[in-house]
């Protein structure tokens, strides 16, 4: 697909790519005990688990299962989306992506939201035409969602997505007899909506509540905003994501001129250029930072996963996570400054039992119709004595409200 004069009508407006990606969508972390991730991950923090396959349930996966320990893949979400995180097997690695020198990959993918399924289409055409391969285009279950699957240039499994399933007020996901609607191939547009599917499947006989029931563990009763919940916090967004990269070049060429991501900042860290990128109104959504930077800092060589942000719904629920999570017996690391998160102020580290680094925080920067960040000697100053309470920001409580309900 060469870019028309100008650049690509991206449902009326001109984009240079001929899709926008609007939020970090899900992830997905291979680990070395799936059983104990999907309790860390669902008791601990409170990912929902909506679903769990055997990887070898869709022709297309059957080989790639063969090499795995455990074929088992977890889905877990926050909110209404089907999931948001995917666990699998440390033995996975990249998803769809068999690549020896990527041993550090334990992401086996990034998935990135755009607007429509047009959007995910012309974005085949487009990385074809740039001579990036494409791995996979369809649709898959569970999950709903339409995609195309590639690589970037450290080998992690990138995926472009447009709708995915929601899991509403029964806390039922789809149920195996609708995987009709699965396509394994490129589909032809218009395809019919997520109401006529449930239409046609209740003609045919379908019990559309006989799906996956969703789980959620924890014994505790919090009062958590007027809501009591099993933990004394709520992960209301995932994200931003932190990458290690062999080249830092190679990589920011690739999101920012092929992928659309908009440079917001760079930081100078003990002589390492670290880039903050972004495709919304948050300071950042992606950060890049050199794979030397791993070692200075001691984080896990085994995992080009810098940090996962999770987003919590106040800075009453921060302060309250970091007691509840010390107290579970969770690991924290003082090993990501604060002059490695510009855009975020209150922030602590947590990690998994696999050396994954969590990064959870309360607030993010927002960047207005100007499209510049807030000036550094502007941002709010944190030291190792929180305070109680916090003075608000211009955009205090500006990013996307969680819909809810919260439990």
């Amino acid at each position: 697909m060469n870019a028309p004069s100008g650049g690509y009508n991206v449902g009326g407006v001109i984009l240079p790519q001929p899709f926008k990606i609007r939020r970090l969508g899900h992830f997905g972390f291979n680990l070395s005990d799936l059983d104990q991730g999907v309790d860390f991950y669902n008791r601990l923090f409170g990912f929902r688990l909506t679903d769990a396959i055997e990887l070898d349930l869709f022709a297309f996966a059957k080989e790639m299962a063969q090499r795995l320990k455990d074929r088992r893949i977890f889905f877990m979400t926050y909110g209404s989306d089907h999931h948001a995180l995917l666990l699998a097997d440390r033995t996975l690695g990249a998803f769809l992506i068999a690549d020896p020198a990527a041993t550090d990959v334990t992401l086996n993918q990034i998935t990135w939201q755009v607007g429509t399924l047009e959007e995910v289409m012309a974005a085949e055409a487009y990385l074809r035409d740039k001579g990036i391969k494409i791995l996979r285009t369809g649709r898959d279950m569970p999950g709903s969602n339409w995609h195309c699957y590639f690589g970037d240039p450290d080998g992690h499994t990138v995926e472009l997505y447009y709708g995915i399933e929601q899991v509403g007020w029964d806390g039922r996901s789809k149920p195996r007899a609708m995987y009709d609607r699965r396509f394994d191939i490129k589909p032809e547009l218009p395809q019919i909506s997520e109401k006529r599917e449930v239409e046609e499947a209740i003609a045919r006989g379908v019990d559309i509540f006989s799906g996956y029931q969703r789980e959620d563990r924890g014994d505790g009763a919090y009062n958590v905003g007027g809501v009591t919940l099993p933990r004394p916090f709520k992960v209301t967004r995932i994200g931003p994501m932190a990458l290690f990269v062999r080249d830092l070049a190679a990589s920011e060429k690739f999101y920012v001129e092929t992928l659309g991501f908009i440079p917001t900042e760079e930081v100078s860290y003990r002589g390492q250029r670290v880039l903050y990128l972004r495709n919304g109104t948050e300071h950042h959504s992606l950060v890049l930072a050199p794979r030397g930077l791993r070692d200075t800092l001691g984080l896990s060589r085994h995992s080009s996963c810098m940090s996962l942000g999770l987003e919590l719904g106040s800075y009453q629920q921060l302060r309250d996570a970091i007691a509840y999570l010390r107290g579970q017996g969770v690991r924290f690391t003082d090993a990501v400054p604060p002059e490695l998160y510009p855009g975020i102020d209150y922030a602590a580290h947590a990690l998994d039992f696999d050396g994954h680094c969590l990064q959870l925080y309360c607030y993010m920067e927002q960047i207005g119709w100007d499209g510049k960040p807030r000036p550094a000697a502007l941002r709010r100053r944190v030291g190792a004595d929180w305070p109680e309470t916090l003075a608000p920001l211009s955009d205090t409580y500006a990013d996307q409200t969680f819909q809810g309900p919260l439990g």
